[in-house]
């Protein structure tokens, strides 16, 4: 019969039926032309919910528009966020200056899945906001980075280095804070004088963990 298929268990299910649920069931995408004149495109769900500075709840759309005026504040340029969030230092100084705003990583990561990029870094969500730059998958963030960044490493580094973009593109930007450096050796090499012992000097790694990753930020990826 059309449109009548089978499952595996024997069971019978109507296949246009499920394609009509299927199509009501997807989130729908509103979208937003900010004061920039470009459009930016969310997904409509009504499980996620944002409030204004005021204590107001707020719709995407509405949360959206003003996080779009609000983070000129925190950075002048598409640039000048790049150069930010390439460094360990200045991204974590960034982000807590955001949580303290009332933009702390749980709001951008919901942010990040009403834009429908989860497999992307928070550096997306804030460039696509504020210059309407389409998001990049971690994944290609970090094929980029070992293209680039492994030309100036020795054997050892470029492994740590490659178990590093793993964790990232598992894990997203936390992966990258220098506080979470020395867990990521634990990991790795069980405890860090192993890790010295192959990489070199504390001061070595840390040189190693700071400068492959504004390969990850490259203009060329964004």
């Amino acid at each position: 019969m059309r449109g009548h298929v089978t499952k595996e268990d024997g069971q019978d299910y109507d296949a246009a039926g499920d394609d009509e649920r299927e199509r009501k069931e997807r989130p729908k995408v509103i979208k937003i032309k900010l004061p920039d004149g470009k459009v930016r495109q969310i997904q409509s769900m009504t499980s996620t919910h944002f409030i204004g500075p005021d204590g107001t709840p707020l719709s995407a759309e509405q949360f959206v528009t003003y996080l779009f005026g609000q983070l000129p504040e925190f950075y002048s340029s598409e640039q000048e966020l790049r150069e930010i969030w390439s460094k360990p230092s200045t991204r974590k100084a960034l982000l807590e200056r955001l949580d303290e705003a009332g933009y702390g990583i749980p709001t951008l990561k919901a942010l990040r899945e009403l834009i429908a990029a989860p497999t992307t870094d928070l550096f997306d969500v804030l460039e696509y906001v504020s210059y309407a730059i389409s998001p990049v998958t971690r994944a290609q963030r970090a094929a980029l980075a070992e293209s680039k960044a492994f030309q100036d490493l020795s054997e050892p580094e470029k492994e740590f280095v490659e178990f590093v973009l793993s964790r990232y593109v598992d894990s997203g930007v936390e992966s990258l804070s220098l506080d979470f450096l020395p867990d990521l050796l634990e990991i790795k090499y069980d405890a860090i004088p192993d890790a010295t012992k192959v990489l070199g000097s504390i001061q070595k790694i840390r040189q190693v963990f700071i400068e492959f990753q504004k390969f990850l930020y490259d203009s060329l990826a964004g």
